[in-house]
């Protein structure tokens, strides 16, 4: 027999994307039987599911604003070298994302057909909380994109039909201008290259200025509230006994204040009682006893522990404390581990390394010290120090930074040691130094705490960058910002997608802003944080070079202006029609690949 075909929700994703494809199925047959019917105004459009919406007001006010002509056109002229640019960035990104779905096809939750979509609710990387700041992000960026491309018509003096936006249901897609096909035909090729360029450009403006204004308002009006930062609580734990959940802060242990998650951490590892008070937004105490529990694990880590896991004891030693588990440890490089494990069933764990845990990356000292690329070095002894953890590890590099150590521990059961030279920023370690014992964190009470100061430094506040010195520049906070809602993929487990859904509990207001109140504050973070978000992607997007995109119509006319200048050989309309052909078939296959082929091919 052959291999079964995929069933609906499982080729989509999920029950909520099928559902809703099929309402707007069923929207797209309502509106035909509209059309059909004549019931739809003269200025409503219909091309498949999408609604277009026609108007020719507006004409006049860019009439009025294309007056200063010189200054539009050096700026459509700095606009089409920023596209270029963008545009051969995107042909080598999607190909290369092609190949490497064919070659090596390793499915993530990006890939996934529903994480397509910027649909908040459907796409698993955007929460229904987000909603308001995406749409009014797509709102600007459609009008900032569209707006541009009306105003170099005018100025090409291209005439414009009509104006509008497109819709599928109450969403707005996309924005456009017509512009007359005769005028246009007419206008030169670097007019035409100047409007389809000005589009991106605006979004590229709108996406620098919102995130300089971002990063403005969080540095000097947000700061982390103070508390340990509750992003999940581990099902059956202690925790989830004791009432505390999602999105709860925890300001007081036994009574001391918590000033953050480090803190939270070392006051927890000092405290050896069995139970212990925990008090949530300074106000509701709960009693909570405690079991070590791993809370998170690394797939295929080198301790072989899973979440939710409860150790009981360490080398026949009971343990009930994080800190125990450390002191019965003590200077052991590896030991036995009697695990509990979810289903109740207790099982022993020999020779488990207790360590740091560092994945060797290609090019890194490690690698030129021998490590094999890829592999997971446990590193139990750092430059003559015991190392538990991958906090300490990181400790001792950034105290040794620039001196040669020597770092003794196992790869795959064997006992290795290898010199290397720590980093001056200790970058090419801090990538790959996975957090916790053995690549997994062990937590006395079952909470998964987020990173709310990571997060705020990322997005302009103060405080050590998680990232390293990169995300210390403009362009760097921005290039970060940009992954923020897919940045559990990087090692950080927990996303971020705006100031909302609870998360803004771990935050407060502060300074000048501090009046207008912390929902307006949010609120006004969220939207700055999407439009520039959104505006960016839109950019990206629209200089693929492909047809119906900016970027292929920037190609068509480029091709044009290059197959002229060659010397016998005239531009006609088939060798160009040839080029953008190719490019832009290629473009469609690397994005489906992309998108489809790890889960078809895997």
């Amino acid at each position: 027999m052959g291999t079964p075909l995929l069933s609906v929700p499982e080729l989509f994703g999920s029950t909520l994307l099928t559902w809703t494809l099929i309402g707007l199925g069923l929207y797209w047959a309502g509106l035909i039987v509209l059309r059909r019917l004549a019931l739809l105004p003269d200025w409503v459009g219909v091309q498949g599911p999408m609604v277009t919406m026609h108007t020719t007001r507006g004409r006049e006010f860019l009439d009025w604003l294309s007056g200063p002509k010189r200054f539009w056109r050096a700026w459509a002229n700095f606009g089409i070298g920023i596209s270029l640019v963008v545009m051969v960035a995107m042909f080598i990104f999607l190909l290369g994302a092609a190949i490497s779905s064919i070659v090596a096809p390793q499915p993530t939750d990006i890939q996934q057909p529903q994480n397509v979509l910027v649909i908040p609710g459907v796409n698993d990387f955007l929460p229904l909380s987000a909603a308001p700041g995406i749409v009014i992000g797509l709102f600007v960026g459609l009008v900032v994109h569209e707006g541009g491309h009306g105003l170099l018509c005018r100025v090409e003096d291209i005439d414009i039909e009509s104006m509008g936006v497109a819709m599928v249901a109450i969403l707005p897609i996309g924005a456009f201008v017509q512009p007359d096909e005769e005028s246009s035909r007419d206008a030169s090729r670097g007019g035409q290259t100047r409007m389809f360029a000005a589009g991106v450009t605006n979004n590229f403006v709108v996406t620098i200025v919102g995130f300089a204004l971002l990063f403005w308002l969080v540095g000097s009006a947000i700061a982390v509230a103070p508390g340990a930062a509750v992003g999940g609580v581990v099902a059956g734990s202690p925790a989830e006994e004791a009432g505390i959940g999602e999105n709860d802060r925890i300001t007081h242990l036994d009574g001391e204040p918590i000033e953050d998650n480090d803190h939270f951490a070392d006051v927890l590892d000092a405290n050896d009682a069995g139970t212990i008070t925990v008090t949530i937004d300074g106000e509701r105490e709960v009693p909570v006893d405690r079991a070590p529990i791993v809370v998170s694990a690394l797939d295929g880590g080198p301790a072989g522990l899973e979440l939710r896991d409860r150790i009981l004891e360490v080398d026949g030693e009971s343990v009930s404390t994080g800190s125990q588990v450390t002191d019965a440890v003590g200077d052991d490089e590896r030991v036995t581990l009697a695990v509990e494990a979810t289903d109740g069933t207790v099982s022993e764990h020999e020779d488990v390394p207790i360590g740091a845990s560092v994945q060797v990356l290609e090019g890194s000292a490690l690698e030129s010290a021998g490590a094999p690329v890829d592999s997971f070095f446990v590193v139990t002894v750092a430059d003559g120090e015991r190392t538990h953890d991958g906090a300490t590890l990181s400790a001792v590099l950034a105290d040794r930074a620039g001196e040669t150590i020597t770092l003794e521990g196992y790869v795959d059961d064997e006992r290795v040691s290898y010199e290397v030279t720590a980093d001056p920023d200790a970058t090419q370690f801090d990538a790959a130094v996975h957090s916790g014992v053995t690549a997994m964190e062990i937590n006395d009470l079952g909470v998964q705490l987020y990173p709310a100061e990571a997060f705020h430094s990322l997005l302009g506040g103060s405080g050590d960058q998680p990232f390293g010195s990169v995300a210390d520049t403009f362009f760097g906070q921005i290039l970060f910002a940009l992954l923020l809602p897919i940045i559990g993929l990087l090692g950080l487990q927990f996303n971020f997608a705006g100031f909302a859904g609870g998360i803004e509990n771990f935050y407060e207001v502060q300074g000048l802003l501090s009046p207008l109140g912390e929902p307006l504050v949010f609120a006004l973070a969220n939207v700055l944080f999407w439009t520039a978000w959104i505006n960016l992607n839109l950019g990206f997007f629209n200089c693929i070079p492909a047809f119906p995109l900016d970027g292929g119509h920037i190609l068509r006319t480029s091709t044009e202006a290059i197959i002229s200048r060659i010397p016998g050989v005239e531009a006609t309309r088939r060798r160009v029609r040839v080029v953008t052909t190719l490019v832009g078939v290629t473009m469609l296959a690397s994005f489906i690949l992309m998108v489809f082929g790890p889960t078809v091919l895997a």
